[in-house]
């Protein structure tokens, strides 16, 4: 699926993010089913091809190949979707739990802005180096976009 993109933006304030949230909500919803779904189908395939070696007398050596081909294709889809996110200076994280970054300044240093597909708004922040499960709760006080 197509989504419209806006202007690119380098740092995000709270509220920021928010409005950006309808779209980067829609991008991010087709990014976790497809990368649930490719993660799954991969699991799968590589159970099918751990033994298996090619046989083109085989009657599913076929029904392998396009297996293959589909995943390659989803494989780029999802390459699309996190370009399309990137575009709009959102970082994604974490594609199978819809986990995405928004750069953000806190107190004069970079951090991110988290956010997490089911999640009503922005509510968390964490530090550029420590990763999303290190998310902490917002303060009273919104973050500033510089």
């Amino acid at each position: 699926m197509a989504h419209k993109q806006s202007r690119r933006r380098e740092y995000f304030t709270v509220e920021e993010a928010n409005a950006m949230l309808p779209l980067v909500r829609a991008i991010v919803a087709d990014l976790a089913g497809l990368s649930r779904d490719v993660l799954d189908r991969r699991h799968r395939l590589s159970y099918l091809l751990a033994d298996a070696a090619p046989n083109d007398h085989d009657p599913y050596q076929q029904e392998l190949i396009q297996i293959q081909d589909e995943l390659e294709k989803d494989t780029q889809r999802l390459r699309e979707y996190v370009e399309e996110l990137r575009a709009l200076g959102v970082e994604p994280v974490h594609g199978p739990e819809g986990v995405v970054a928004f750069p953000s300044i806190r107190e004069g240093r970079r951090v991110c802005l988290s956010w997490k597909l089911g999640e009503p708004e922005v509510l968390y922040w964490h530090e550029v180096n420590s990763g999303y499960r290190r998310r902490k709760p917002l303060a009273a006080r919104t973050l500033a976009s510089r």
